[in-house]
């Protein structure tokens, strides 16, 4: 039953990857769909026998490799944490692979969209069953191969492959951090395997090692640097930068990466590695730091971003520094709960931000919408549904774990722990601002996309160009339609030359928005049961009465953490702070986006500094720019013109081919064809041979 889960989605990949020519769009969607979704009926059957088992299943598949006393297995681990990672990247699967049927319907490459899809669920799946770090690091570099393919989706578009290699260049920076965190456990513990790992763990707990001319203790270097990896993989502060370009790949890749997989994996490999991250306190003060920070600032960034799905982008960042808030304190399994729960209300909004991008004929700036409630109910209801669980609304799926985290960042006595109360509680006032803000300016008010623009070239916000026309930020504030210059830059790839995508048929803003069809709407029906009532059935499971015996030995708390058991003293006025920002956020929204919709532009034209600073990202990506991307570049020419061209190429073989075509173009002279002139050559020779012997004399006898 295992193989099956993680190899089905691999079959389906090389069908549809190898044969897609043959078999035709019809049979690769239904193959790939197909497959996952059986796979996703096993990982529910798991999920609901697995937990409450005392030790992890551990299933052989083969011997990798052996390099002397180092043997690396391929095995599946199979405990509680596995089953729900399983059910999670399935589940979200199966609906984006069935999403995206309808969705990419006019797209001509879609054997190779769906071969990648189930490429990167085989990655992901490999990742979460792993039971070793060589593994956990194959299936993690999977991951990185398959988002760069997926958001690079529409490889004509030049911003489709800034973005892909992007996030590529930039998860490579965490993966160093990672790899160094493996190399460290293997010398410390001498195995790769968890059970080797967390058995040897407590024995070298106050070991030390010397790194860069100090001496770390072992546990907490080891787990900085595997941390490291985490904050690239999921978007943590100052490695974020790669995923809200993400988002230029198509909508159903940004649900799958957004929303259950790639941005979890490191919020599922601390909570794997929880056992030896207990044993470092520091490392988690450090991660407490960081999800607090991550929280608020992808918070303050999502307040202006005028891009559906951008938005939506920045609200995975922000909960994602929630779950690591809840790691850092040692709650683990609320992190875990809220990545389960996050799957499915976040897919639902971003699968949903896809329908209201379909009806509206591939426009995403929220500017250019408004007064969709009447021609899209469905998706409307959905997105409410979503936005409801997003704020923590009371009994959605939000709520319990959201509120969780908050409560047990304020109960915790670790140090951070109160800048991560403070962040995560402002957050979430922000949190309900901007998704509250986002409904309103796309399904309420006036319609602002009747006639705007004349045809598939009407304007749309581009964020890849922060600097462009924000001057005047009155005018291009949230409440206003945005008219820049330009080609469109739709989800459809469409912003390429029309011969690059003939085959796909192009829309005119002035049509009339339209419900998605049923193959679209069907997947968002479930996401919002998940959404709604997912947190009610499984909170007492993951963080109520019966969670430790629904975790076991999943999880490494140790014996000092109690700190689930600590949320339920906290005062009330903790408890009930996510509802008062709630309400708040809601507040501030409706009045600046329904009551006085002129009040947001005015704020922006007083601020104009700080609406540019919140707009860009606070400058992230041109502090890059000038620190680490020009000067790489800038060094590279010198290597290139220097090094290659003038030193190597020199000095080496045109150096060499120079000066031999030298001395042949002088020998060549001397091939006149006059026998003159070689009679005088030999004169030449002659006399010179005489001037020798007679300044030199013969050599004498026994000399």
């Amino acid at each position: 039953m295992y193989h099956a889960i993680v190899f089905f989605p691999l079959i389906g990949a090389l069908l549809a990857g190898l044969f897609g020519r043959q078999f035709g769009p019809k049979v690769c969607e239904a193959i790939t769909t197909g497959l996952l979704a059986f796979s996703a009926l096993l990982s529910w059957g798991v999920f609901l026998e697995i937990p409450g088992t005392d030790h992890a299943t551990r299933v052989q598949v083969a011997t990798w490799f052996t390099a002397g006393d180092l043997v690396v297995d391929w095995a599946f681990r199979i405990d509680t944490l596995t089953a729900v990672m399983l059910v999670v990247v399935t589940s979200v699967s199966t609906l984006v692979h069935l999403y995206s049927i309808g969705y990419m319907a006019e797209d001509p490459h879609r054997p190779r969209f769906f071969a990648y899809l189930s490429l990167f669920t085989f990655a992901m799946l490999m990742l979460v069953t792993a039971d070793n770090l060589v593994q956990m690091f194959f299936g993690w570099e999977g991951v990185g191969l398959a988002s760069y393919l997926l958001i690079g989706f529409w490889y004509e578009k030049p911003s489709a492959n800034a973005a892909a290699m992007k996030a590529f260049i930039v998860n490579r920076v965490g993966d160093f951090g990672f790899s160094l965190g493996i190399f460290l456990v293997f010398v410390l513990t001498g195995s790769i395997a968890f059970d080797g790992i967390f058995a040897r763990a407590p024995e070298i707990k106050d070991a030390t090692f010397h790194f860069l001319g100090y001496d770390w203790s072992a546990w907490t270097l080891a787990c900085l640097l595997l941390f490291m990896g985490a904050m690239g993989k999921s978007a943590q502060f100052l490695l974020h930068t790669w995923l809200p370009d993400a988002m230029e790949g198509p909508t159903p890749v940004s649900a799958l990466i957004h929303a259950a997989t790639m941005v979890t994996a490191g919020v599922f490999m601390v909570a794997r590695l929880s056992p030896i991250f207990e044993l470092a306190p520091n490392a988690l003060v450090v991660v407490t730091v960081i999800g607090g920070i991550t929280a608020f600032f992808a918070a303050t960034v999502g307040l202006v971003q005028n891009d559906i799905k951008r938005v939506i982008a920045y609200s995975t960042c922000s909960q994602l520094g929630y779950m690591f808030v809840a790691l850092g304190v040692g709650a683990y399994s609320a992190a875990v709960f809220h990545l389960f729960t996050h799957a499915f209300f976040k897919a639902l909004l971003f699968l949903g931000a896809g329908s209201v991008i379909h009806a509206m004929h591939h426009e995403q700036d929220m500017r250019n919408m408004g007064n969709l409630r009447r021609y899209i109910p469905f998706t409307t209801a959905m997105m409410t549904i979503g936005t409801l669980a997003l704020i923590g609304f009371p009994f959605t799926a939000g709520y319990y774990s959201k509120d969780a985290i908050i409560e047990a960042a304020y109960a915790s006595t670790r140090p951070g722990h109160t800048l991560a109360f403070l962040a995560t509680v402002t957050a979430a006032l922000m949190t309900s601002f901007y998704s509250w803000r986002l409904f309103f300016m796309t399904f309420e008010g006036p319609a602002r996309w009747a006639g705007h623009g004349a045809g598939h070239g009407a304007a749309h916000h581009d964020d890849h160009h922060p600097a462009v026309a924000h001057a005047g930020a009155s005018a291009q504030a949230d409440g206003a339609p945005g008219h820049h210059e330009g080609v469109a830059h739709d989800d459809h790839g469409h912003d390429v030359e029309p011969a690059s995508h003939s085959a796909i048929e192009h829309h005119d803003h002035a049509h009339t928005p339209h419900e998605s069809p049923l193959v679209m709407t069907i997947p968002l029906g479930i996401l919002a049961f998940g959404a709604l009532f997912a947190g009610l059935i499984f909170k007492n499971r993951f963080i109520g009465e019966g969670m430790d015996a629904f975790w076991g030995h999943s999880l490494g708390h140790g014996p000092d953490n109690h700190i689930m058991h600590d949320i339920h003293s906290v005062p009330a006025l903790v408890a009930y702070s996510p509802f008062i920002m709630m309400l708040i956020g809601f507040v501030l929204a409706f009045w600046m986006y329904i009551r006085r919709p002129e009040l947001p532009g005015q704020l922006a034209a007083q601020q104009p500094s700080l609406y540019r600073f919140l707009l860009n990202k606070w400058y992230f990506d041109e502090l890059y720019d000038r620190i680490f991307v020009r000067p790489a570049k800038d060094f590279g020419k010198f290597l290139w013109k220097e090094g290659d061209g003038r030193v190597i190429d020199g000095m080496g073989p045109d150096g060499i081919a120079t000066r031999v075509m030298d001395v042949t173009r002088g020998v060549v002279r001397l091939q006149t064809g006059y026998v003159y002139h070689y009679a005088f050559v030999m004169l030449v020779g002659v006399a010179g041979f005489i001037s020798w012997y007679m300044l030199t004399g013969l050599p004498k006898a026994g000399h």
